[in-house]
């Protein structure tokens, strides 16, 4: 028997609970779906007669709510069991300029400042849609921390020295995150919201992904939160 603070003891009880979360995921996504659709069928169909505004609202809360639910256990179950990454060369710098890009006017909605500064072409080895995904969570975390006026940093750097890694650096001026929100931020459907963290699987996501690249995720100490991700720029050793 592997003893419990053995390191594969640690990542068997990890591959556990994805797959139980997993479990979870497709039983509850079908019997929630089903009554969710119900839903929004029904609101679909009032509200082609309705004409008060104040029922019409109400109507597309109900409706933009069950939405949510569909969404959350999409969420879950895309966490739990992802898609295999499709890996390509792909150029981070771009890549992630592409993302700041399209955040930049909900950014200056926001009156939060949004800078970028890449360090030239930087390739490394990604699915792009998934690392654009993981842009755009660490980006959308950090707009959701730092509120009205606050600032982020998005900067890319070549991997320094022997390290087989670029690194993607999300910093803003939030908050900070506290003891407990280190500990569980990449949990699924942990709420951080005393340090102006949303509620989801945004940062789960990233994370997910991230290890399945390969990479990995820091997560600096105050002030503000800084989220380091590490990529490789090769694809991995092929097996003995």
């Amino acid at each position: 028997m592997t003893a419990p603070d053995h390191p594969d003891f640690a990542t068997r009880l990890e591959a556990a609970k994805l797959e139980a979360l997993a479990e979870f995921a497709a039983g509850a996504g079908h019997e929630i779906n089903n009554p969710v659709a119900t839903i929004v069928g029904r609101v679909q169909l009032l509200l082609a007669g309705e004409t008060d505004p104040a029922r019409r609202q109400s109507l597309l809360t109900i409706g933009g709510q069950a939405y949510r639910i569909r969404d959350m256990i999409g969420d879950a179950m895309l966490f739990a069991r992802p898609p295999r990454p499709a890996p390509q060369a792909v150029d981070l710098s771009m890549a992630v300029r592409e993302v700041a890009t399209r955040f930049a006017p909900e950014a200056e909605a926001a009156g939060c400042r949004l800078d970028f500064d890449a360090a030239g072409c930087i390739m490394i080895w990604a699915d792009p849609v998934q690392l654009r995904i993981v842009a755009s969570s660490l980006i959308r975390n950090s707009l959701e921390a730092v509120g009205q006026g606050g600032a982020i940093a998005v900067h890319t750097a070549a991997p320094a020295g022997d390290s087989p890694a670029a690194v993607l650096t999300v910093r803003d001026d939030g908050p900070g995150l506290s003891a407990a929100d280190r500990e569980h931020l990449f949990d699924p459907f942990y709420s951080g919201r005393s340090a102006g963290r949303g509620l989801g699987f945004g940062l789960a996501k990233a994370w997910r992904i991230v290890s399945l690249h390969g990479g990995s995720i820091v997560v600096d100490p105050p002030p503000g939160a800084t989220f380091r991700v590490f990529w490789p720029v090769a694809p991995p050793s092929p097996a003995p």
